[in-house]
């Protein structure tokens, strides 16, 4: 087994052109002599419509998480963040190819699939370091009852529609407001235009190290959208008058029920989620893209008035 090289692909059986996909990766990888590898979940998903992927090792079963080199990722956001947890705890790089309809995470749209593939076999390709938030809750005594992570935000909601969550924000051991709300986000630059974008949060480039702490229908008068330093830590305490339950939320997928009287303390993780990148970053380009964003009229940077020898235009 030894030189082998491990490529894990992230797919699921749900849509064809996603299992079309997934089969010109798996073909592609398996002819330039690497291994691809899928999620146990996947696997059995796919082998029903995709026969080839039964024998193909399994993560974590025929193939250790260490000895994934990169996983490449066939889907929309929603997808990534599901590689990105499958990849925990490793090292490997993942690579989002869009098969979603609004994708930032994703470095390559379904048309460059087969140069995207070529570039992981050559090893061309780059890695991007994102910050991610290490999330714990603490219960009234103090003591650590759930702890996980996010890539995009940890989010602390109310759990009853019809009730409103009783909430006291702390930055760096400061209390700063207190307030009834729906909810509170704390979002990475990189879920800046998921959850935290819908509620009113600021869009953050993901060259900027800083969280932002979003709440969500607040009836106070300081209830603004805050962005604080990457260092920062942020606590959100669910009162013990709040008359119900919250609950916390990371990146949609995991989440853990809070009683009145829960603490949950948000800080950056020592750990950054690793995306592997083929192209020179261009934030403001696929923000105009996915958004459809009017730049009529632009004529560029070159297309300036003509300076006069005082710096003055002409």
């Amino acid at each position: 087994m030894t030189g082998e090289r491990h490529i894990l692909v992230v797919a699921h059986a749900r849509r064809d052109e996603t299992v079309e996909a997934a089969h010109r990766v798996i073909q592609a990888l398996r002819a330039a002599g690497a291994v691809p590898v899928l999620a146990e979940d996947d696997q059995a998903e796919l082998v029903e419509v995709l026969p080839v992927c039964a024998d193909l090792p399994a993560l974590g079963v025929d193939v250790p998480l260490a000895d994934i080199e990169l996983a490449i990722v066939l889907g929309g956001d929603g997808t990534i963040l599901r590689a990105a947890e499958l990849v925990r705890g490793g090292t490997a790089p993942v690579l989002g190819i869009n098969l979603g309809h609004v994708g930032f995470l994703a470095e390559s749209e379904r048309d460059d699939m087969d140069e995207a593939v070529a570039r992981v076999i050559a090893r061309d390709y780059r890695v991007e370091e994102r910050l991610a938030l290490a999330v714990r809750v603490k219960d009234v005594s103090g003591a650590v009852i759930y702890e996980t992570w996010a890539l995009n935000e940890a989010t602390v909601e109310k759990a009853s529609r019809e009730r409103m969550l009783e909430v006291v924000i702390e930055v760096d051991g400061r209390p700063l407001s207190s307030f009834g709300c729906d909810g509170v986000v704390v979002s990475t630059p990189t879920g800046s235009t998921a959850y935290n974008f819908s509620a009113g949060g600021p869009v953050i480039w993901p060259t900027v190290e800083a969280m932002a702490v979003v709440p969500l229908s607040a009836h106070a008068l300081f209830a603004k959208p805050l962005v604080v330093g990457p260092e920062t830590s942020v606590a959100i305490e669910v009162l013990a008058r709040t008359n119900g339950t919250g609950i916390l939320w990371c990146d949609g997928r995991r989440s853990h029920e809070l009683p009145p009287g829960a603490r949950v303390v948000i800080r950056r993780s020592t750990r950054p989620v690793r995306l592997a990148r083929l192209h020179p970053p261009a934030f403001t380009d696929r923000l105009v893209e996915k958004f459809r964003l009017p730049v009529t009229g632009w004529r560029g940077p070159d297309a300036r008035p003509p300076r006069t020898a005082g710096g003055a235009p002409a």
